[in-house]
């Protein structure tokens, strides 16, 4: 994989593509050989021709972008957290933090973190007294994620604050819940890769590739009704089999093609 920047990189962009260089070295999961190559005025279609490497991770001065093969670039950003905890501040009603219960000083465990749309309105919700933790088994999507949520600023009253809260490992999610004590956390929820996928969603075309696509096996969904005190979630498109095939009851639809699978403890 190429490491690079912007064209004309300021001198922090130069440190952070050493950083990021001495990070992924050390990142279990990574494959391959990474080097710092310069952008000098090459454009990236030649930076893949000229070292004969299709991926690309480039520093420019707003943030860090992922170039995997042919998908499109991958980057942080909130997302629709942004609508949705505006949203939540005119006090309107999240159908997610709604069907979770989540509550002011509750402890949520996502467990498919990927970008961190939905870690971030867990944080925002359960505020300063509370905690949220992060799983994301994919190395380059967690560190995308690590980098965002500490660097990302929002004009939105409470945001940044929520995003730097969130606390992200690189792990597979079984191991991690096998590693935790039984009623350790408020809310453990899952949101894998759909088995039936909306492909018009322009977020999950970027990542389709790159995150876990296994199916949630049902001794994930054990070791999360052990670990959680109050409820387990589960999202997932609204025609989908999962739901019964792993015990989730309860069935909320959200939009025309999500829902939202619950079992309360």
């Amino acid at each position: 994989m190429l490491i690079t920047t912007s064209y004309d990189p300021r001198q922090e962009q130069l440190e952070l593509v050493r950083q990021l260089l001495e990070q992924l070295q050390q990142t279990e999961g990574v494959t391959g050989a990474h080097r710092i190559v310069p952008r000098a005025r090459f454009s990236l279609p030649q930076l893949r021709q000229h070292y004969k490497e299709m991926d690309i991770l480039l520093v420019s001065r707003e943030r860090i972008e992922y170039y995997h093969e042919q998908q499109p670039a991958m980057f942080f950003h909130p997302s629709t957290a942004a609508i949705r905890i505006k949203r939540l501040l005119n006090g309107e009603q999240d159908t997610l933090m709604h069907f979770a219960q989540v509550q002011s000083g509750d402890t949520v465990l996502d467990c498919t973190a990927g970008l961190g749309s939905d870690s971030i309105v867990f944080s925002f919700t359960v505020g300063e007294s509370g905690k949220v933790t992060a799983l994301e088994s994919s190395p380059l999507q967690c560190l995308l994620l690590e980098h965002g949520l500490g660097s990302y600023e929002s004009d939105i009253v409470g945001m940044t604050e929520a995003m730097r809260r969130v606390r992200t490992y690189q792990t597979d999610h079984l191991a991690f819940l096998q590693q935790q004590e039984d009623r350790s956390f408020d809310v453990v929820y899952f949101d894998p890769m759909f088995r039936k996928p909306i492909h018009e969603s322009s977020s999950i075309r970027s990542i389709r590739g790159l995150a876990d696509s296994r199916a949630l096996s049902e001794q994930a969904v054990a070791e999360a009704l052990r670990v959680a005190r109050r409820t387990v979630v589960m999202k997932e498109h609204r025609d989908s089999g999962e739901f019964a095939r792993l015990g989730f009851n309860e069935k909320h639809r959200s939009t025309t093609k999500i829902a939202y699978g619950v079992i309360r403890l």
